[in-house]
């Protein structure tokens, strides 16, 4: 079988193989893309999507889910991994790099029976440098089951997009986002058998992944942490045109959710540096987006990311959040579009608050998988079962 591909005509080689074969034998070894777009004067609508190659299991798959109102619209496609790493086109959706760690386009074509409710036409500009992250890395029992990189960038978006025939033009000066590449290794594709692990019992995850896109720079947040609140990853950092990262300090977090659910309607963020003041970021959660309904990211049997579905299938998804199960929810990362306001100043941005908090954590009372927030007086929480605000 000839292995060779276009990309082994440039000197970028890591291994004694041809790029097509990645230096590990894991069949979890993934390479993505993730964008979000949203109207930051009129947050209206929140728009991720994402992309990925999974060269062990021969496959690529892509997904764009947008939020607006109680509509929840997916389009999502897979297909066969072919030769070329550089062919980032799946069925009616595909990315193209206009210029390296600067515009990239991105575009879901109309015309199909699929993108009869949701097609764009969108290029993104970066304004900050993209910048790498602190990488994701977790044994579980002996074997590496983390094993991520990833760069972070916030920018500009122009082109159109259509919802239900409806054409918006796509203005940079109001238009903007974040985009992510991560490769590496984490659980994807088809369940493998637990073994041991069904007997060790199943792991909580908390996550918090935020990108606030202020004027003049960018703040990204992670924290990842165990049942007892123990940290696995973090990073607090603020990025600028021009200049490296700057170290904000140790993130700490405080949730708010809506009584009887996991559903988070609310956040504080504070930073940490020695010698320094205390930073407090409020976030004001406006749309959330329920990345984990019918994009692949797990919580479906029949669609995971890098999971063999054929050589090319292509389908659409529409959801009234209202109806979808709240226990369905309690598995289920969002992302969220918010408002950052920066205490003690006037600064305030928008951009991205993911949250999951899935199993057990000590901090917000959680014993397991299934229960849920009570009800306290001092909570400043919403009863909106999917933290929706009427615009």
């Amino acid at each position: 079988m000839n292995s060779l591909s276009p990309l082994d005509d440039y000197p970028v080689h890591q291994t004694a193989e041809p790029i097509r074969r990645v230096a590990t034998s894991d069949r979890n070894f993934y390479d993505r893309y993730y964008f979000n777009c949203y109207p930051a004067d009129t947050a209206d609508v929140f728009l991720i999507v994402g992309m990925g190659q999974y060269p062990n299991l021969g496959v690529a798959d892509g997904f764009a889910v947008l939020r607006r109102g109680d509509d929840h619209l997916v389009v999502r496609a897979s297909k066969a991994l072919g030769t070329d790493r550089t062919d980032t086109t799946v069925g009616p959706l595909r990315v193209e790099v206009l210029e390296g760690l600067r515009r990239l386009r991105v575009v879901l074509e109309p015309g199909h029976p699929e993108t009869t409710d949701l097609s764009f036409d969108l290029t993104f500009d970066g304004v900050v440098p993209a910048t790498e992250e602190t990488p994701q890395r977790l044994r579980r029992l002996e074997r590496v089951v983390m094993d991520t990189s990833r760069f972070v960038q916030t920018g500009r978006w122009s082109g159109t997009l259509t919802v239900d025939g409806r054409t918006r033009q796509v203005d940079p000066g109001t238009w903007l986002g974040n985009r992510d590449r991560s490769w590496g290794v984490r659980p994807v594709g088809e369940p493998e058998p637990p073994g041991r692990t069904a007997h060790e019992g199943t792991p909580g995850f908390f996550w918090i992944y935020s990108v606030m896109q202020f004027d003049d720079d960018t703040i990204v947040t992670i924290v990842q942490e165990d049942d007892h609140g123990r940290r696995l990853v973090e990073e607090a950092i603020r990025i600028r045109p021009g200049a490296g990262p700057e170290w904000l300090g140790r993130p700490e977090h405080r949730l708010v959710f809506a009584p009887g659910t996991r559903n988070v309607t609310g956040a504080t963020l504070t930073f940490h540096r020695p010698g320094c003041e205390t930073v407090t970021v409020e976030c004001e959660l406006l749309v959330p987006n329920l990345l984990g309904i019918g994009t692949g990211y797990g919580l479906e049997q029949d669609w995971r990311h890098g999971m063999w579905q054929g050589e090319l299938v292509v389908q659409a998804l529409r959801r009234d959040v209202r109806e979808i199960d709240p226990a369905l929810l309690m598995f289920c990362p969002t992302d969220h579009l918010a408002r950052f306001r920066i205490a003690g100043s006037d600064t305030v941005g928008t951009g991205l608050f993911e949250v999951a908090v899935i199993g057990p954590h000590r901090q917000y009372g959680f014993t397991g998988f299934a229960d849920t927030y009570p009800a306290r007086d001092n909570d400043r929480a919403t009863s909106d079962p999917v933290g929706n605000q009427d615009r």
